[in-house]
């Protein structure tokens, strides 16, 4: 995940008496100046002016953070770190987009637990900041803490309950756990809030299928392919599932479905070919990867060669030359295959 760098330009905080406004006129035309160099990209030269200007004394919480922004632009990160680090210490720790910026760096530079704690140290102060516990959220995968992981993609989900991203987030930390009814349930409870969002139901599926509850797994599936009945894609994951859990002959029925919609669907040709197969249906086994070939799927070469052997074995020589010669009429460059054919 891309870390948010937040970009402030530095303004004046200062509470001068009146015969200090020279000073401040001064800093501020170095900090417009500064500004408009940040904004069209020319950062070592604002670089310079925010220095300048902090000189003339324009606040250095402002100045450090945006010279700090101008070397992360540079992708000068250690630099930047090092000047965000100015900016959160001359707030006293309190200017919160210097905290997450610094955490942001950290990240970056690989820097995992030390970046945690700076966006704890932000999130104590912006508690209902949803990004900063999103990125918190990464931070902790990325050192193997899937328990840290958790409860921050649990705090921004109480904060956004309706943020469909945050659902599938935090399913896959339960998955990773192996948790998978808690990841089932907390992805179904996102399906009610959100019904429109038919692919939960896909997911939901998907978690079960990892979990080896094929039953589960093929019923909801099923479920969806309800509301999208012509999704080729879902049909496959079905008729796959079904294939895991030994039930290859309505894996065969979900497979003539899918090539009813889409007969260009290769791979289910072929899969559909390999069932056939395993069954003994040598003509709907030929069908299926005479299909699968006539759409470029060179795996239908092997199946034809299968179908071959299974023939010499049955001492039926003339439809095993006839299977290879089907499959060079498919792919009559395949030279392995008319030498195949010249050995009988």
């Amino acid at each position: 995940m891309n870390k948010l760098i937040y970009t402030i330009l530095a303004l004046l905080f200062l509470n001068a008496p009146a015969d200090a406004s020279v000073q401040i006129q001064a800093a501020n035309k170095l900090l417009d100046h500064a500004n408009a160099l940040y904004q069209s990209g020319r950062y070592a030269q604002a670089i310079l002016m925010y220095r300048k200007a902090a000189e003339r004394g324009a606040d250095p919480v402002a100045t450090n953070f945006n010279i700090a922004n101008s070397l992360f632009r540079l992708e000068k990160l250690p630099e930047a770190a090092a000047a965000y680090r100015k900016s959160v210490d001359f707030s006293k720790g309190e200017f919160v987009p210097a905290l997450l910026n610094l955490a942001a760096v950290l990240y970056r530079l690989m820097q995992y637990s030390e970046s945690i704690a700076v966006y704890h140290r932000a999130l104590r102060i912006d508690e209902k900041n949803i990004s900063a516990w999103l990125y918190l959220a990464e931070a902790y995968k990325k050192t193997g803490d899937r328990v840290g992981a958790l409860r921050a993609l649990e705090n921004a989900e109480r904060l956004d309950p309706e943020d469909i991203s945050i659902a599938y987030q935090l399913a896959e930390v339960h998955v990773s756990l192996g948790e998978f009814d808690a990841a089932a349930a907390l992805v179904r409870m996102a399906y009610i809030r959100n019904p429109e969002e038919s692919d939960f139901l896909i997911y939901i599926g998907d978690i079960y299928r990892l979990n080896k509850d094929y039953e589960a797994s093929a019923g909801t599936y099923r479920e969806a392919i309800a509301l999208q009945p012509d999704n080729v894609n879902l049909l496959y994951k079905l008729a796959d599932v079904l294939a895991e859990d030994k039930k290859n002959f309505l894996a065969i029925d979900i497979l003539n479905q899918i090539l009813q919609i889409k007969p260009s669907f290769s791979d289910a040709a072929i899969f559909l070919g390999n069932l056939a197969f395993e069954a003994q249906w040598w003509d709907r086994a030929e069908q299926a990867y005479t299909l699968a070939g006539q759409h470029g799927n060179t795996e239908a070469i092997q199946g034809l060669r299968n179908l071959a052997y299974e023939a010499e074995q049955r001492q039926n020589v003339q439809r095993a030359i006839n299977y290879l010669k089907k499959a060079l009429m498919l792919f009559p460059g395949d030279l392995s295959l008319r030498a195949e054919i010249e050995l009988y």
